[in-house]
Parts: structure tokens; C-alpha cells; sequence
């Protein structure tokens, strides 16, 4: 089980994240670099944007860390990470618009963005708890086959929760960004040249979440081969 075939599929997984994070980190220090003519950081543009369509009262809040952005549905937040909350530049716009994006989706009742938080605690515990059903589900198949069985499909079930949670996710960011961008058009903070490179930011950002669901993905289906071979040897 440790040592078998269906470790390539793990590998190009790995594979496919690597370089979709490399690309974003890239993509982002370019263009972190580059300062906007407005001269407005992250956090000033954030509230602006919240503003303007009448969530001016959502809190913007400073986290540490780099790319740690993210809206909280829970507490109705947008939270701006070092590189974005304070700096002027192309890209920290981009990802303030993204996060106003997601905002926006919750104030308008965004269906894709409602499921994700619904299954987002599903997926938690399914991640966890599936390599332990399937490990537990071969270590039965000989002595208990039917119990054996019971959790070696039950570990496949969970972890399909982890790959609802990753598609589901795709819609939610990709719209996201198209919210953003439009959010920066209406605005006019950004210079044509400066949103088009925005986009790119938000674009590569977006790839990384395509690279996990793939991942995940491939994942399920070493998960299934794994099942299934501990099914045949019973």
C-alpha cells in the first residue's frame, strides 16, 4: 500500500500544484513591484469597492502572512495580507478586488459560494478521515471481509467530499475575479495597461485552485484503485 503504482498519480498531482503555485508567486512579485498611478493601497481600494455597493460598513481587516487573503462569510470580513493591505501596487489591488468579489457574492446570495461553506466542514472532516477507513478497510479484508468492504467504500465517500469541496470552489473563485475585475473598471482606479496586468494576478491566482481540484481528483482515483485491490485480494 505505501510503496505502489498509484504513487504516480500522487506525483502528478504534486507536480501540477508546484507549478501552478510557482507560477502565482511569480506572477505576483512581478506585479508587486509595479505601482499603481492612483497610489491607493489595498486596504483603501478594498473600502472603496465595499462602498460602492453598499457594504461600506464591512470590516477590512490586516492578517499576516503572504497570499493569505481571504472574505469570511462567517463574520462578513474582508482580510488583506502584508503584501496587500498597505501597498500601492498593481497586484495588491487585484487581490483587494478579488476579495471584495467574494463579498459581493454573499451579499447577492451567490448559490456555489453557499454550497462551498456548506460542504467545507464535510470536507475537513472527510479528508482526515478517509487514508484512516481505507487503511482500516485493508487491514479487515481478511479476517473481516464484509467490514473490510463497509470501510473501504466508506473512505472513498469521504474523500469525494474533498473533490465536491475543490470543483465547487472553481465557479466560486473564477467569479470571483470577474467581480473583481469589473468592481476595477467601474472605478476607474486602474489604468487599462494596469487592469489587464490585475487580471493576470487574478488569473494565475485562479489556476492554483484548478491544480488542487485536479489533484484531489487524482487522488479519489488512487483511492478507488486502492479499494478495489483490497476488494479482489478478499
Amino acid at each position: 500500500m505505501f510503496f505502489d503504482s498509484t504513487y504516480i498519480l500522487v506525483l502528478i498531482g504534486a507536480g501540477i500544484c508546484a507549478l501552478a503555485q510557482w507560477n502565482v508567486n511569480r506572477t505576483f512579485s512581478e506585479y508587486s513591484k509595479v505601482r499603481t498611478e492612483a497610489g491607493i493601497t489595498g486596504a483603501q481600494a478594498a473600502r472603496r469597492f465595499l462602498s460602492s455597493e453598499d457594504l461600506g460598513s464591512m470590516p477590512v481587516n490586516h492578517v499576516a502572512g503572504t497570499l493569505t487573503d481571504h472574505y469570511d462569510p462567517t463574520s462578513k470580513s474582508v482580510s488583506l495580507s502584508d503584501m496587500v493591505y498597505g501597498s500601492t501596487s498593481v497586484a495588491a489591488i487585484g487581490v483587494a478586488a478579488h476579495e471584495c468579489g467574494h463579498a459581493l457574492q454573499d451579499k447577492e446570495g451567490y448559490m456555489p459560494l453557499a454550497i462551498r461553506s456548506a460542504i467545507l466542514p464535510v470536507a475537513n472532516i472527510g479528508s482526515k478521515a478517509a487514508w484512516y477507513l481505507i487503511l482500516i478497510g485493508l487491514l479487515l479484508t481478511s479476517v473481516a471481509e464484509k467490514v473490510g468492504s463497509i470501510a473501504l467504500q466508506a473512505g472513498v465517500v469521504c474523500f469525494m467530499a474533498v473533490v465536491a469541496f475543490q470543483l465547487v470552489t472553481l465557479p466560486v473563485e473564477f467569479n470571483a475575479s470577474r467581480r473583481g475585475l469589473e468592481l476595477l473598471s467601474r472605478e476607474g482606479m486602474l489604468t487599462s495597461e494596469e487592469e489587464s496586468q490585475a487580471g493576470k494576478v487574478l488569473f494565475a491566482a485562479a489556476l492554483t485552485y484548478v491544480a488542487g481540484a485536479v489533484s484531489s481528483a487524482l487522488q479519489l482515483l488512487r483511492l478507488i484503485l486502492i479499494a478495489n485491490r483490497g476488494r479482489s485480494r478478499r
